[in-house]
């Protein structure tokens, strides 16, 4: 990993600035650019209000339907495709993000979000894992690659104040413990200020989770 600087913002929750190497940057994007040519690739979730959301997704491992707010093996709120499994190597640096802030995270679910023109998340709880992972506040991790996203972290209520973080491409974030149930969302997508030398238009987002402490079929 590159020279990385630890920014701590509350109990559990870190942000690890320029923990992605230029070059690391490119190989993750790359695996991603691969699966989103395969036959499983991103799209545009529909939310319970028959809306859009403001960005694509691709699921890797476990599918995240955006109508139940459940995990599923197929993409039944879309197409029906089976969700891509996740591949090793693309965990391997959120796994390293979590242990370089002392925890242990075994992921067998990654979240891809593509952000374009327009794109944000609003505020919003990752609180539909198994109970025991949530429980023993095993953390989640992104990896963010592109434009710079401006995070907004919160408390454990949706009216609470939030802090503005900007991700920039390389950076990682971990939440876990005390931190790990926090509102958190992205308020919008600063155009134009991704590296050059990635050739990548918008914003990846990569969330890595695990769904359960022990093996679970769902």
């Amino acid at each position: 990993m590159s020279a990385v600087e630890v920014v701590p913002l509350a109990p559990g929750a870190f942000h690890l600035r320029g923990y992605l190497s230029p070059s690391e940057q490119r190989r993750v994007a790359a695996m991603v650019q691969a699966l989103a040519d395969g036959p499983v690739g991103f799209y545009r979730p529909r939310v319970r209000g028959g809306g859009f959301m403001h960005c694509d997704m691709l699921c890797l491992g476990r599918h995240w339907n955006a109508r139940t707010y459940t995990y599923e093996r197929q993409r039944s709120d879309h197409d029906g495709r089976p969700a891509p499994p996740l591949p090793p190597e693309l965990a391997r640096p959120a796994v390293e993000a979590a242990a370089r802030v002392g925890f242990a995270l075994d992921p067998d679910i990654c979240l891809v979000n593509r952000y374009g023109e327009g794109g944000r998340m609003g505020l919003h709880q990752d609180k539909d894992e198994d109970a025991s992972t949530l429980d023993a506040g095993v953390p989640v991790v992104s990896l963010s690659l592109g434009e710079t996203g401006r995070f907004l972290l919160g408390g454990f209520r949706r009216w609470e104040s939030t802090t503005t973080i900007e991700l920039r491409s390389g950076d990682a974030f971990v939440m876990g413990g005390p931190s790990r149930l926090r509102y958190h969302g992205v308020a919008r997508i600063l155009r134009g200020s991704a590296p050059p030398a990635l050739d990548l238009l918008g914003r990846i987002s990569l969330t890595f989770r695990q769904y359960a402490l022990e093996a679970h079929d769902l």
